[in-house]
């Protein structure tokens, strides 16, 4: 067996991998129409489809973990990301790189699937503190992620993004085939696959509305078709799992309240983090007097402290959730992001006052990603873990898609032509903050009534 500390390092590094593909590609995307010979509006699928794909497999990946295996599934995982990386690098042309993107947006999986291997083989002294760090790594990939893809872009050929991203999921394939023991606790049954169907159709067209929302314009017939057709699929879905001997999820122990109002500040603090990745690094890169004129390496650099934050505080936050609970903890998550927000609207004329809430913000993703797993588990039976983890992983992309959508048309909307361009105002800015500083007021509000003792003491096991 090997030692505990190398497969939790394993898993982090899985961790960062994965979340690493969401900033990959970031150095290139005002440039993708010019690469790769196509308008903007079809180059922007290069980003959608990740983030769309994420989003669906995630919950699925975990139930398939809690069925088949979950070492199995996080090397499947792997492996799309490998396949993915490897198309995308072949490809001159705008289909492939969306196919091998869509393929990279699968690995995110492997985080609530790691967070439950760790739960079956870890003791309860430890588990809390190996959980925070595999939590970390969602913000820490990208902050560190960043600065990476803008050294690599600035010196080689984009294609090297996509070789660089097959060698390392080669590499963590090979490491956790090496290190991670074969899962041995299994969920019996038959994989639910009219709920599979329901729920990837569902959430696809929820997302691909609230996504493109911007471009396609909010009241167009494409997006309204999209968001409340998404939304009945999604109803009709849950009517169905609620109904059948084996479902995909079962929505009545994701309706307890501790699961729920977790998964509910899950929103919340998914869209306080992703307001501040939007807004922040165009505040840092646009041209005077609009922003700092920073390039987009040092702009990175400006907001890779606050990934090094999470990694540092990982540990601090499992030993400080077994001291107050993951509740408190989440609670201070919260606290930090609002006070975040606070500073930048007082202070925001200086590159390092942005360095200061980012690291404060740092610390409130650090705290926050870190209490929601341990509440989930604290909640939910064993062999729901996976399932119930990728379900909470997925209503933290809901957030983050939404902040996206809404800044993104704050940003674009509240603007002034600056030479010729136009460019967010300093108010397009401010908004933006106070509704990151709102969503982070949500998550601390909905935080409070979230109970502080596990479920199996507060609940019993509710009735089919």
């Amino acid at each position: 067996m090997p030692p505990q500390g190398a497969v939790v390092a394993v898993l982090a590094i899985a961790g960062l991998c994965s979340s690493f593909m969401f900033t990959l590609v970031v150095p290139i995307q005002a440039r993708l129409p010019e690469l790769l010979h196509a308008s903007r509006e079809d180059t922007a699928w290069v980003v959608t489809v990740t983030l769309l794909v994420a989003a669906v497999v995630t919950p699925i990946a975990g139930r398939l973990g809690d069925m088949y295996g979950k070492r199995r599934i996080v090397l499947v995982l792997l492996a799309a990301l490998v396949v993915g990386s490897v198309i995308a690098a072949l490809s001159s042309g705008i289909v492939g790189v969306i196919v091998g993107r869509g393929l990279q947006g699968a690995v995110t999986g492997v985080v609530p699937l790691g967070i439950s291997i760790l739960r079956d083989m870890l003791h309860e002294d430890r588990v809390d503190g190996a959980i925070a760090l595999i939590s970390a790594t969602l913000g820490v990939g990208g902050a560190l992620g960043m600065p990476l893809s803008a050294l690599v872009t600035q010196y080689a050929d984009w294609h090297a993004l996509f070789w660089m991203s097959a060698a390392l999921g080669a590499i963590v394939f090979a490491l956790v085939v090496w290190i991670v023991p074969v899962s041995v606790l299994r969920t019996a049954g038959r994989f639910d696959y009219v709920g599979t169907l329901g729920l990837a159709l569902g959430l696809s067209a929820l997302l691909l509305a609230i996504s493109r929302g911007n471009e396609w314009g909010w009241a167009s017939p494409a997006v309204l078709a999209l968001g409340i057709g998404g939304l009945v699929v999604l109803l009709a879905w849950g009517w169905f799992e609620l109904r059948i001997e084996e479902p995909l999820l079962d929505l009545r122990v994701a309706a307890r309240r501790p699961v729920l109002l977790t998964n509910i500040a899950s929103i919340a603090m998914g869209f306080s983090l992703f307001a501040s990745n939007v807004s922040y690094p165009q505040l840092l890169e646009l041209p005077p007097p609009a922003g700092f004129g920073l390039s987009l390496l040092a702009a990175s650099l400006v907001i890779m402290p606050a990934g090094l934050v999470m990694m540092v505080l990982s540990p601090f936050s499992g030993r400080l959730a077994r001291t107050v609970g993951p509740r408190r903890l989440l609670v201070l998550g919260a606290i930090a992001l609002i006070a975040a927000y606070g500073f930048t609207l007082a202070f925001s004329s200086e590159v390092w006052h942005l360095l200061v809430a980012n690291l404060l913000v740092g610390v409130g993703i650090g705290f926050g990603y870190a209490a929601m797993p341990m509440l989930i588990m604290r909640s939910v039976p064993q062999h729901e873990t996976g399932a119930s983890n990728g379900l909470n992983a997925l209503f933290r992309s809901l957030g983050t898609s939404t902040a996206a959508a809404v800044i993104g048309a704050v940003l674009a909307t509240v603007s002034t032509v600056q030479d010729g361009v136009a460019v967010p105002t300093a108010g397009a800015f401010q908004l933006s903050f106070v509704l990151g500083g709102a969503a982070a007021v949500i998550a601390l509000v909905i935080a409070v009534f979230i109970p502080n003792r596990p479920a199996a003491e507060t609940h019993p096991a509710l009735p089919r």
